[in-house]
């Protein structure tokens, strides 16, 4: 399912910002992208993540700043002295008296000033606050996705109750369809025999009825198809992550329509099966974004 999430927090000088994207997808594949020294926590983020998200493409960015504070900063004396000295005893070959150099010019020389917040610091120690705006991010987009999940179950319920109407009208009209082979068949091997003038055996006419019937019998598949129904509106009540289990009732509710179908030999069982295949098929295309 598709939605956004995003999150920030600041901590002891430490600045988090994370933004989760997903978009549709029968399996769940992550892209994380971290700030440079923070690679290593992807596994960690992908644990996280999993425990809220299950199929589709998840993209997690992950920006840290840690902000420096006058505490980052050092002056290292000893440095600083070395550079004096080293600066007046050239400065003396130049120049008569002794003048020691600006100070702006000798703190700005390699290593006089030690800055803290430069060094790599361990990327584990800030997992807690980074877990925590994570988290945050995961809360939001389960909030939007959720806003879709709703309107996405009320459609997938409108097609189901599609596909039972249509069921309805093939279990009224599946008892006619022999009563009307048997007239048919009968009215015409009657007119074949009376050209011929050859007597009709009724047996031989129940008998070709009986195999018809049998061979076009549907309610077996009706019975199927009425309990993946019931099968699917439980399953999309329930609290637990059913996607894989959706999938797998709407292709046996599409092997029964397609039995029916193919056995019925009806016209207007045929029609209805073809919206009955429709509306299986609308279902089957949103089902590929369902957790």
């Amino acid at each position: 399912m598709t939605g956004f999430g995003e999150s920030h927090a600041q901590e002891n000088g430490l600045a988090v910002a994370v933004e989760i994207r997903t978009i549709n997808n029968r399996f769940f594949k992550l892209s994380v992208r971290t700030s440079e020294g923070y690679a290593a926590l992807e596994p960690m983020v992908e644990a996280v993540i999993r425990q809220t998200i299950h199929r589709g493409t998840v993209q997690a960015n992950i920006w840290v700043d840690r902000r420096p504070s006058p505490e980052d900063y050092r002056i290292n004396v000893d440095i600083l002295e070395r550079y004096r000295q080293q600066l007046l005893g050239e400065m003396s070959r130049w120049q008569s008296g002794r003048q020691d150099p600006p100070l702006e010019t000798l703190l700005a020389l390699p290593g006089v000033v030690d800055d803290a917040s430069a060094k790599v610091t361990e990327a584990l120690d800030d997992w807690p606050l980074i877990e925590r705006t994570l988290n945050g991010a995961l809360g939001n987009l389960t909030r939007m996705r959720g806003e879709e999940g709703r309107a996405m179950a009320a459609d997938l319920t409108a097609n189901c109750r599609a596909v039972a109407a249509s069921l309805d009208q093939v279990d009224r009209r599946a008892p006619l369809v022999v009563e009307d082979y048997r007239n048919r068949l009968y009215e015409r091997l009657k007119k074949v025999f009376s050209e011929l003038q050859v007597s009709l055996d009724p047996t031989d006419l129940i008998k070709e009825v009986g195999l018809f019937a049998d061979r076009s019998d549907i309610s077996e598949e009706i019975v199927r198809l009425r309990s993946h129904l019931d099968q699917f509106a439980t399953t999309m009540a329930g609290n637990e992550s059913a996607g894989r289990k959706l999938d797998f009732l709407t292709q046996e509710m599409f092997r029964e329509a397609n039995t029916i179908g193919s056995k019925a030999n009806d016209v207007e069982i045929a029609r209805h099966v073809i919206e009955i295949k429709t509306a299986i098929e609308r279902i089957r295309e949103m089902i590929q974004n369902v957790e």
